[in-house]
């Protein structure tokens, strides 16, 4: 991955950088947090929530825009 992120003139690439797009492309597409964190290893949901850059005020928004009408 690094090698093609230089070959593109990027080196913030790495397998890194896909772990952690999977997971906010994961979440996004299911929302399910819990199975995310079981597949991260991580021990709290709000510990896989920050890695993948969900912020607290998204997730309120997110909230808010339900409807239950």
């Amino acid at each position: 991955m690094a090698k093609a992120g230089d070959m593109i003139g990027n080196d913030s690439i790495g397998t890194h950088t896909m772990r952690k797009t999977f997971g906010y492309t994961y979440y996004q597409a299911t929302k399910d947090v819990a199975t995310l964190m079981e597949i991260f290893n991580h021990s709290s949901q709000k510990m896989t929530l920050r890695y993948i850059g969900i912020t607290e005020e998204s997730i309120e928004n997110s909230i808010r825009n339900i409807s239950f009408y």
